[in-house]
């Protein structure tokens, strides 16, 4: 069972409309403050010209520094930025406490391999979703909003290959700082922590709470045609944190699932293994079954852990 324990009045089940706006505007100004505030400190951080950052920020990607200029922009911007705009909803706003000291009492490490397992099943199955997902046609009458949609998600996957095509060792432990700490530690805590258990209060349903912040999750990211499978990775997080009634869980989780990729990435970079981050051409369909299977299990057996009094799951 999540834990958010919280007495305000905004936090209130009939107060979510007006819970979920201040939600919005929050997280919206924080994001942008942060981001212009990484935006200030490129050129003296990473002696960028002015011209080169505005040419940069257009998608102009040969400039020197360039990429670890952006991650520094997309760790600050974005992963500490979810991380800051939930502190914010919580301490100031809602005053709500996700006792931490339980979180913490509640996290095995017979627990972890488990996790460790439905990720990587989660990663064979996402395979399918990744593969019916990019190959989803939309009716004549939306032909303009597809349109759109592909221009859209081109500029984000040419973003995406930008910052992940790691040349040397500082640039990829950056790229795990970034994509894989700060992200997995920001977007959980404000998606599973604070969204997720406020979902489950509005709509009384655990189930209908995972699956929306998922939603929600995936949509932000604004890449629409890897929108279900991102879906299906927040569904897992959600889960493990039902399930555990632990935070530390889909928080490592979402870091091993990011670290992993971006260690993929890097490795195909350098030769070593055949991996293309945009690959959508086939599936294998009895890969993509025992993943499922694998990551059947897992929840399964995760569910199965009891969580005692003291908090320890066994």
């Amino acid at each position: 069972m999540e834990i958010y324990e919280t007495h305000s009045e905004i936090a209130e089940r009939k107060s979510w409309l007006l819970s979920l706006i201040v939600i919005v505007l929050v997280t919206f100004g924080v994001l942008v403050l942060l981001q212009g505030v990484a935006f200030a400190f490129v050129p003296l951080l990473f002696d960028i010209p002015i011209d080169d950052l505005l040419g940069l920020i257009n998608g102009n990607f040969d400039v020197p520094n360039g990429r670890m200029a952006m991650l520094f922009v997309q760790g600050l911007g974005s992963g500490i930025g979810f991380w800051v705009a939930a502190w914010i909803i919580m301490r100031y706003i809602e005053k709500a406490d996700l006792h931490w000291d339980v979180q913490i009492s509640r996290f095995q490490w017979k627990g972890f391999a488990v996790v460790i397992a439905i990720i990587f099943g989660g990663m064979l199955f996402n395979s399918f979703l990744v593969y019916f997902n990019s190959n989803l046609v939309l009716p004549d009458s939306m032909s303009e909003i597809e349109a759109w949609m592909k221009a859209t998600e081109d500029q984000l996957m040419e973003l995406t290959k930008f910052l992940t095509d790691f040349q040397t060792i500082p640039e990829l432990l950056t790229g795990v700082l970034v994509i894989g700490i700060f992200a997995g530690i920001g977007e959980e805590i404000f998606f599973r922590g604070l969204i997720q258990a406020k979902m489950h209060r509005y709509l009384n349903s655990s189930h209908w709470g995972i699956w929306l912040t998922a939603i929600i999750f995936s949509a932000i990211h604004l890449q629409f045609y890897g929108f279900l499978p991102r879906v299906f990775l927040g569904a897992i997080f959600g889960y493990l944190y039902l399930f555990t009634g632990s935070l530390i869980y889909p928080i490592l989780a979402h870091i091993f699932n990011n670290s992993f990729t971006v260690i993929l990435v890097y490795m195909a970079n350098q030769g070593m293994i055949d991996f293309d981050l945009e690959s959508t051409d086939d599936v294998s369909y009895s890969a993509a079954l025992l993943g499922l299977l694998v990551l059947i299990a897992g929840i399964y057996y995760l569910k199965k852990m009891k969580i005692s009094e003291d908090g320890q799951l066994g």
